[in-house]
């Protein structure tokens, strides 16, 4: 349930209309503990209210990737063909 939150919460604040699948992978394969740490390190940055939601959804974007690449899991969707 926190993690669909939390879904929820990216998708309607940060969401740049490319960040769906990301998000949606993100949520799904990190830990609730990084995903929670992540949000944190998003509020506490001061100027996100005067940026675009261009700029924070890059912000975004990279913090998850770091914080993905710190436990060695790559965010990327494998499709089959």
């Amino acid at each position: 349930m926190e993690k669909a939150k939390i879904l929820d919460f990216l998708l309607s604040n940060y969401n740049d209309g490319r960040k769906k699948t990301l998000f949606c992978v993100t949520v799904n394969l990190l830990d609730l503990q990084d995903l929670k740490a992540a949000l944190l390190a998003i509020e506490c940055k001061p100027d996100m209210k005067t940026l675009t939601l261009k700029e924070k959804s890059a912000f975004v974007e990279n913090l998850l990737q770091t914080a993905a690449s710190n436990k060695n899991i790559e965010l990327k969707l494998h499709k089959k063909k």
